[in-house]
This record gives C-alpha cells, sequence and structure tokens, in this order.
C-alpha cells in the first residue's frame, strides 16, 4: 500500500490508540512516539492536523534523515520513516513498533497511549515492564511484611490432601510445612515468604492486598443492583465462596432421566463458572487497585477480571488453540497440583464445551478498560442482538414469534408481517443462511425454529 492510500485509511479511522495527527515534529510528537512504543506501537503523521485535514510540512529527505537521529537519541529506539505528497503538500509518517525493552522513556518519563491520548505511565505499569524484562511473575517474588505467623497451617493442610489426592505433586507426611512450602517455591532463599504464598495460605491475604478479593452483584439494571456479596479469604475460599453462592442462587431444572438418577439442570454451567473463577483468580493482575467482579443480569453474567491478556494473545486467539501464558505462574502450579486446573491452557475449552452441553449461547471474552469480560448469556436471541446482525424488522418479529411459540412456517410470516409469498421465502431464507433459524419437516409440515448449534451467526 503506497503512503497516499495509507493516510486515506488513517483519516477514515481518525486518531486512536495506534495513530496521531501532528501539524510539525516537535515535542508533541516525540512523546507520542514514546507512548505508542511502550504500547502496541503506532504512527505519527506529520503535516496533517488534528481534524484530518492535510496542511503540509516542512520537510525534505535531509529533515527525516535528522528526525530518525533524534528519536535514536531521545527515546533510544529506531522508527521507520516514510515522505510522501498528498494534495500537493509533502506529508511524513513515522511508525514504530511496541518495544522490548519497556520503558522507554521521553525527558526522564515514561508514556502509553489510551485510547487517542498520551498519558504518564503509573507505577504499577512500570512495574509490569521490569518483571516482563526480567522473566519474573508478580506472584513469585518476597512479601516483605508477612511472617511464617500470617499463614495458616489449617489451609496449607487442606492443600498437602488435595495434592496427595490428586497424585501430581505428593507430599510425605512427615515433612513439615515449611520444608513443603520452600520445595514448592514458595520461599525464597532466604526464607522470606512469596505473595503466592500469603494470597494461598494466608490468615488474612486481604490485609497486605486489599484488592484480592471477589464481588458478586446481582444487578436488575446497570445502576440498580439488588444484591452485594463480596467475598474474602484465601484465593481457595474464593472460588468455594462464589460456587457456594451460585448453587444457592442459580435456577434449575430436571432433565429427562428418572429418579433417583435426576440430572440438574442449572441456569449456567456451574463447571463453566467454576472455570471461569479459576481462572480469574489464576490469572488476574494482582498489580491493579480493582477486585474480581462477578455482574449478574437476569439475562446474562459478566465475570470481569483486573488485566490484559499477555502478549501477543488476543480476546479471539481464547477459541482456539493457544499457548498458556499464566501471568502469575506459582498460584497457576499450586492450582494445577491441587487439581483445580485439569490441564494448563483447557480452561477455555471446558467452559466452551460445558455451554455447547448446556445448549446456551457461546461465551464473549473482550478487552477494555483494562479488564479482561467473559459474557455468559441465557439467550442470545434478543432484539438488541438481532438488530446488531443486520436483520429487518420483519425478520426480528419473526424470531420473537419463534421463541414465544417454537416455530414458525411461511403462511405465519406472511400474515404477520402482512408480505408476500416471495418475500417471506427470501427473508425466512437468509435467517437460515445466517444461522438464526432451522427447517423442520417437509412439505406442508416444513417449520422454521431457532438454530440449536450455537454456531456463529453471519452479520449482513
Amino acid at each position: 500500500m503506497d503512503l497516499v492510500e495509507h493516510l486515506k485509511r488513517a483519516l477514515q479511522t481518525g486518531e486512536h490508540e495506534r495513530c496521531e495527527f501532528r501539524r510539525s515534529f516537535g515535542k508533541e510528537a516525540l512523546r507520542t512516539l514514546c507512548a505508542f512504543a511502550n504500547t502496541k506501537g503506532g504512527e505519527v503523521w506529520v503535516g496533517v492536523g488534528d481534524d484530518g485535514s492535510v496542511v503540509g510540512a516542512s520537510v525534505g529527505e535531509e529533515s527525516l534523515r535528522d528526525w530518525a537521529n533524534r528519536i535514536r537519541e531521545e527515546l533510544g529506539i529506531n522508527a521507520r520513516l516514510e515522505l510522501g505528497e498528498v494534495e500537493g503538500k509533502p506529508v511524513a509518517r513515522i511508525a514504530v513498533e511496541e518495544s522490548l525493552s519497556k520503558p522507554v522513556r521521553y525527558r526522564g518519563r515514561a508514556y502509553v497511549r489510551s485510547g487517542s491520548t498520551d498519558r504518564i505511565a503509573t507505577d504499577e505499569e512500570e512495574t509490569r515492564w521490569v518483571l516482563e524484562r526480567t522473566g519474573q511473575t508478580w506472584d513469585a517474588l518476597p512479601e516483605r511484611r508477612a511472617r511464617w505467623e500470617h499463614l495458616d497451617p489449617e489451609q496449607i493442610q487442606r492443600f498437602r490432601r488435595l495434592c496427595n489426592l490428586k497424585g501430581r505433586r505428593p507430599i510425605p507426611e512427615d515433612e513439615d510445612d515449611e520444608t513443603v512450602l520452600r520445595k514448592l517455591g514458595l520461599l525464597t532463599e532466604d526464607g522470606g515468604i512469596t505473595r503466592a504464598a500469603v494470597l494461598l495460605f494466608g490468615r488474612e491475604p486481604q490485609y497486605f492486598y486489599v484488592q484480592a478479593f471477589l464481588r458478586i452483584g446481582r444487578f436488575r439494571t446497570p445502576t440498580f443492583v439488588t444484591d452485594d456479596h463480596p467475598i474474602y479469604g484465601t484465593l481457595w475460599d474464593q472460588v468455594d465462596g462464589a460456587i457456594t453462592y451460585f448453587r444457592q442462587h442459580l435456577q434449575t431444572s430436571y432433565g429427562p432421566t428418572p429418579e433417583p438418577a435426576r440430572e440438574v439442570i442449572w441456569e449456567y454451567p456451574l463447571e463453566a463458572l467454576r472455570e471461569a473463577i479459576v481462572n480469574a483468580v489464576c490469572h488476574r493482575d494482582y498489580l491493579s487497585g480493582s477486585h474480581i467482579q462477578v455482574r449478574w443480569y437476569d439475562d446474562y453474567m459478566v465475570i470481569l477480571n483486573p488485566g490484559t491478556l499477555p502478549s501477543p494473545l488476543r480476546p479471539e486467539d481464547l477459541k482456539r488453540t493457544h499457548p498458556s501464558c499464566p501471568r502469575n505462574r506459582k498460584i497457576a502450579e499450586m492450582f494445577f497440583y491441587a487439581g483445580w486446573i485439569e490441564q494448563w491452557g483447557a480452561g477455555i475449552q471446558k467452559i466452551l464445551d460445558e455451554c455447547r452441553r448446556a445448549g446456551l449461547p457461546e461465551p464473549e471474552w473482550r478487552e477494555d478498560q483494562g479488564a479482561i469480560w467473559l459474557t455468559f448469556r441465557k439467550d442470545i436471541w434478543t432484539e438488541d442482538y438481532l438488530r446488531s446482525l443486520g436483520l429487518n424488522e420483519r425478520q426480528i418479529k419473526a424470531v420473537m414469534w419463534v421463541k414465544e411459540r417454537g416455530s414458525i412456517t411461511n403462511r405465519e410470516y406472511r400474515e404477520l408481517n402482512g408480505v408476500s409469498n416471495k418475500t417471506a421465502y427470501l427473508e425466512l431464507t437468509d435467517l437460515m443462511q445466517r444461522g438464526v433459524l432451522t427447517q423442520e419437516g417437509t412439505g406442508k409440515a416444513l417449520r422454521y425454529i431457532l438454530h440449536k448449534s450455537n454456531a456463529k451467526v453471519t452479520h449482513g
């Protein structure tokens, strides 16, 4: 793609996390390049106004060399620079990749990109960069404030029983707790207690990390909360507490199996929720000041986990085979030994399988506002969702009819919407092609019902 076409695309999207317009090259451009290098990379267009108008820049090949040298000297990074002419005016593109040696600093300060603006990096962000660069994880660092008396022997004993029961990491009965934790890597070389040990076995983990808890809220609307249930204690306690709450409040029904072997059908698959909570406490960003949130609405549930995905993972990668990238390796390792994680990296597939088995829509993951949002839905076929697919109002009305009555015929579609046989046929066929409806029966008994495979529907 040439520079002109590249700029046209940039002007269509406007300034964002990876694109900035500048009238000239100076300290603002350098600050933005610094922010790009500390985030996900990006490009600065010199000679373009904030409003997207091409104003041109005083630049030539010699200027580009000077700019490249200045970027190396002041930021310590390399950039790709291109010069071109748009609307008869000179325009330059300066692109940088995400740095592998963060933090990149400009005049002593590290900046990051947030939306379409630059901001100074927080202490927590700089700590993450240091950990990434040195190959360490937050949970393996020592907690200098903790002493042995801050740990709960009963919590350690419970873990020992789980390990011996599962057999993945048998623990001899004659080994004392200190020896066990040292062999597990939960004590430092000088006998210090790690952060993982505090979260796993502490008497009061929240004394050290006030944000390390889980809260379940029942919502009628985004602002109307009917129940607020915080869960404290160790990570084991938080998982157990969440599952106990779900057992007490989830609606249930029974499968066709006769008593006494009746199968309990949960409103949301209990195993999927358990796997989601385990993933949350294992992989959350404990440097964040936020806690894990479960926002439970009438028609859906959201589990909000502080922190973004480890690079290079993206939300769309989660549903495909992907490497396990535990943010907190020691915590994940202990959960594996205890049998609370069956196989590293397999948790996402288990969630998908459980929802599919229950006939529920596929859960959705997204990354937003410094957190991972996992949404479970009881019913994907809402009017807002159908409208987002590009369906017309007649088709939406027909799907609502099917939800209420179980099926619809071509004749019922015509009478419901006042359309011709041809229009009804074309619009019902479109609903089938999109994966919303499927056919049942043949001839005069032909009816259209909701698709049950939870396959991805296609947008118009």
